[in-house]
């Protein structure tokens, strides 16, 4: 087979407890976000989008939805002769079934799928962040500046930067220190979770890392301290643009937020960087005469006969008659009696909330809803 230039690898494994309900049965980057989006369109779309024709989805928990759902190429247009989603779980062993035991042990475990592609560079993706990105820009930087490894890098307030792997480089940003939330960060330049690697030397790395009992087979904790102690070429490559770790219900319930608040960052239209997904073929919209609808996402299939205010309404949603809906997001296929109020919430997909029902959250607290409400 001819050598690929680069392919791709989505670790789309973690089992996304912050997420609570949520995850309880689909796992986390299956979860539905934007309407009729779920999360794993955003990396499979970029991929799509910068001309990778190869990708890997690493699955593990509750992986039935995800599997189904990935296994259909050509909705990101890689279902053409030599492209193509692969969806790669846990090797089974010979005394049963292992989960992946890191991130970098997910990578291990598929050498020989990565090998049978021949690429001369390894894109690593997390399958759980909303954002638009052209891994080529971050490719030519990787060949430009010869890196081992490139990591993509955001600015962060400096009062958040605990919370993330932080990099510390040079003024060429080349990096001098990798720090895994450190209490006291000494710059803003936080993690992606992006990484192009050069695969000869990787697959060196990981195989000794498979080796060392005492490591944890992870990237951050395990992988890039060794290439820094080995004085490796490691680059950080800034990112200008909307990104979000929607790991939380609030951070999920923020993003939803921001395609209202912020629609300018995330632009969901645009033609020139389309974000692809599942065509369910719902009907148009419909907002009846006495509905209200004031600042709302409202996606195709959903009925509105309430009130709705600041707040994203996914596809097949039914907000029933003197239903008021605020700062809320409505998951697929949602449904909301009439006369129930909903403030500060995120309900799941297929819930249904009975009539005259009040529940709120707070900003700081988002309630989410992820089993059916009676009265």
């Amino acid at each position: 087979m001819a050598q690929n230039k680069m392919l791709a690898m989505i670790l789309a494994g973690g089992r996304g407890t912050r997420l609570e309900g949520l995850t309880k049965k689909v796992a986390k980057p299956a979860v539905a976000f934007g309407g009729k989006y779920r999360i794993i369109d955003f990396p499979l779309s970029n991929c799509a989008n910068s001309g990778i024709d190869i990708v890997g989805v690493l699955t593990q928990y509750e992986p039935v939805l995800l599997n189904s759902y990935v296994a259909h190429s050509q909705r990101w247009g890689l279902d053409v002769q030599g492209s193509g989603v692969f969806v790669l779980p846990p090797s089974e062993k010979i005394e049963g079934f292992e989960l992946y035991k890191g991130t970098a042990d997910a990578i291990t475990q598929n050498i020989d799928f990565i090998d049978l592609h021949d690429p001369e560079y390894v894109l690593i993706l997390s399958g759980d962040h909303i954002y638009k990105m052209n891994y080529e820009k971050l490719l030519d930087t990787h060949i430009h500046k010869k890196a081992d490894a490139t990591i993509a890098v955001i600015e962060v307030p400096i009062k958040d930067a605990s919370r993330f792997g932080i990099m510390n480089t040079d003024e060429e940003y080349r990096i001098q220190e990798f720090e895994e939330k450190p209490e006291n960060p000494k710059s803003n330049l936080a993690s992606m979770g992006v990484y192009i690697f050069t695969w000869k030397t990787l697959k060196k790395y990981l195989q000794e890392d498979d080796k060392l009992e005492t490591s944890t087979h992870d990237f951050g904790h395990d992988i890039i301290p060794k290439y820094l102690s080995d004085g490796r070429t490691l680059i950080a490559h800034p990112f200008q643009g909307y990104w979000k770790d929607v790991g939380t219900v609030n951070s999920l319930w923020e993003s939803n937020m921001d395609l209202i608040d912020h629609s300018g960052d995330l632009d969901l239209s645009d033609r020139t960087w389309r974000i692809y997904s599942e065509d369910k073929g719902s009907p148009a919209q419909v907002i009846s005469a006495s509905a209200t609808v004031k600042s709302a996402y409202i996606d195709k299939g959903a009925v509105i006969d309430g009130y709705v205010e600041h707040s994203v309404i996914s596809n097949d949603v039914q907000v029933n008659k003197d239903a008021v809906v605020k700062n809320s997001v409505l998951l697929p296929g949602s449904v909301i009696g009439e006369g129930t109020e909903l403030d500060y919430v995120i309900v799941a997909e297929d819930v249904k909330i009975a009539d005259n029902v009040k529940l709120s959250g707070t900003l700081d607290k988002i309630l989410l809803v992820d089993k059916n409400v009676s009265k």
